[in-house]
């Protein structure tokens, strides 16, 4: 022992020795033991952090408040087209279902009742066909599929997306309508009764209904659905798996207690981000239902026009301002709805991350 009274270790004792980082406050270390290394050092120098961490913030903010002013911006431009045309409207608006009549600009008589029953109607039969097939294939991919055969087949899935609209449209008319009308006719006949079922003005044999726009509508929006759900699905914390499985669970016990409650979340918002891409489609639903353009009576064989497809019909009015702002208030209210429904996507996620 030194006359300052510590030992200097040689006998397997402890030393006291000043902190390396210099806070003057002594810390006990094994002999022979090297000293800790120093503590990091902070990115924030002065209060002030680096250049690097200051432009990443600025270019990250401005991004952000960006993509707002254009979102704002298109919602103004198309408020400010619309509302000359609104001011000569002789019809209500949003209750007005008859004829388009935008020849006269001084009178004209137009309204979105029908585009907005045969836009969702449409929209929401594909969802209900869409959903249950997407979650099957997210749960066969991320629970039961061999690791070497998912991303193949997960490639594929994401492939539909691909697709052009037109060659949908085209395939549905020409391929999937001649096969579907035995269907049709069968559900005409026997379920006729049903206002779902009850044929309107359209005709069943040309196949251009919304049950045929349906059906192609769901499989245009399948890989959506199915690709948020599976990237959710895959992402159950195995500990909880690993522990059902412990527990005796089968495999399907184990995606009914634990996968499932887990991405019904994502599950909900994909099929929410599913029916914002439902709602604005436009050329393939344009192709199947040209021929069947009656007035929409609650069938699935009924035809009539969507939002987006009674703007891309009409392009050849858009010379005029007034013409055009009939059709732009019409684009208005789908922004709205579209806008709507990817909110309430977006709340459904921040529920299940706040859960």
């Amino acid at each position: 022992m030194d006359a300052r009274g510590e030992s200097d270790g040689s006998d397997g004792t402890t030393v006291t020795t000043p902190n390396p980082a210099g806070a003057g406050s002594g810390e006990i270390v094994a002999a022979g033991m090297p000293a800790p290394p120093p503590a990091p050092t902070s990115p924030w120098v002065g209060g002030k952090p680096h250049l690097g961490d200051r432009l990443f913030r600025g270019l990250s903010e401005g991004s952000g408040v960006l993509i707002v002013i254009v979102v704002g911006a298109i919602g103004v431009f198309l408020l400010w087209r619309a509302i000359p045309a609104l001011a000569r409207d002789q019809e209500n608006f949003f209750t007005y279902g008859g004829n388009w009549l935008t020849t006269d600009t001084s009178a004209m008589h137009f309204g979105i009742r029908d585009l907005l029953q045969v836009t969702v109607f449409v929209s929401l039969f594909a969802l209900i066909l869409a959903m249950p097939v997407a979650l099957g294939i997210a749960i066969f991919l991320s629970q039961y599929a061999p690791r070497r055969a998912a991303g193949p087949l997960a490639y594929l899935v994401d492939l539909l997306a691909a697709v052009p609209s037109i060659i949908y449209g085209v395939w549905g008319l020409y391929v999937l309508a001649p096969q579907l009308r035995p269907i049709a006719t069968w559900l005409n006949e026997h379920a006729g009764r049903c206002f779902l079922f009850a044929t309107g003005n359209a005709s069943v044999a040309g196949g251009g209904t919304i049950f045929t726009g349906g059906i192609v509508l769901a499989v245009m929006i399948l890989p959506i659905i199915t690709a948020v759900t599976r990237e959710v699905f895959v992402q159950t914390p195995q500990g909880q798996i690993e522990a059902a499985l412990a527990l005796g669970a089968t495999r399907w016990e184990v995606v009914k207690t634990t996968v499932l409650p887990f991405g019904r979340s994502g599950y909900i918002s994909g099929a929410m981000l599913g029916l914002g891409r439902a709602l604005g489609e436009t050329v393939a639903l344009l192709i199947i239902l040209r021929g069947t353009q009656s007035a929409f009576g609650w069938s699935l064989f009924d035809g009539g026009y969507t939002f987006a497809t009674k703007i891309a019909a009409t392009a050849s009015e858009f010379n005029d301002e007034l013409k055009a702002g009939a059709y732009i208030a019409a684009g208005l209210v789908l922004f709205l709805v579209t806008f709507v429904v990817n909110a309430v996507a977006r709340s459904v996620v921040a529920a299940g991350r706040c859960r």
